[in-house]
């Protein structure tokens, strides 16, 4: 087990060799992960890797997303102080606790009922107050507290679901990993303008598909 002093050290090693250096420059993104203890979100058998270069597993196919990638996706979706935020996929709620610093209210999203036991621990043991943590479907989203100004999926999907775009207020901004079935996964911004949607790419990526965010297999008869 490592001391207390090692594991912020390491956490400043993660931001100044894997955050800073990759065109994160959102100078609150950057207070938000040096604030926050990766490592009191991971596994304890993880814990003295929490702050490696890569997606941290914490449950059966599922992972912390790698803290550049979540950086990067954070800089990109220009979180305001006064944003609610949809956070899909929260796992044991890291990435809630790095946006709960960002923004006025986070939503945390997780389908799996232990993971998402374990995110409500971790931010209460933290003290992180402006989080709530709801299971349901990914896929779905959380329309009864919409519509979000922002949404942060922490993994993966073949496609945007439609609901979460749906769920998207005027000028919000959904950022995510998107893995085609064949090819290169992306990370991508998507924007609600004048009620329609566009989306561009902002980076090459690769992140675990989330539960209920593969691609659909095509009907055979």
């Amino acid at each position: 087990m490592m001391a207390p002093s090692e594991y912020s050290a390491a956490r400043l090693n993660m931001v100044d060799g894997q955050i800073r250096p990759n065109k994160v420059t959102d100078q609150r993104v950057v207070d938000a992960f040096l604030a926050v203890p990766r490592d009191q979100f991971v596994p304890d058998t993880l814990r003295g890797v929490a702050y490696v270069d890569k997606s941290i597993p914490v449950a059966k196919n599922r992972f912390l997303l790698e803290p550049m990638v979540l950086a990067r996706l954070l800089n990109e979706a220009k979180v305001e102080p006064t944003d609610i935020v949809l956070d899909v996929g929260t796992g044991t709620g890291y990435s809630a606790a790095i946006i709960g610093r960002l923004a006025a209210t986070v939503l945390a999203l997780e389908s799996d009922a232990g993971l998402a036991a374990q995110a409500n621990h971790a931010m209460q043991t933290l003290g992180v107050d402006n989080a709530a943590v709801v299971q349901g479907p990914l896929s779905a989203g959380w329309a009864k507290q919409g519509p979000y100004n922002v949404i942060v999926v922490q993994g993966a999907v073949a496609a945007v679901p439609p609901a979460l775009l749906e769920q998207l207020a005027e000028g919000g901004r959904l950022v995510t990993v998107v893995l085609p079935e064949s090819g290169q996964g992306v990370a991508r911004l998507y924007q609600k303008t004048g009620g329609a949607v566009s989306g561009r790419v902002l980076f090459d990526a690769s992140a675990a598909l989330l539960p209920g965010l593969e691609a659909k297999p095509d009907f055979q008869f």
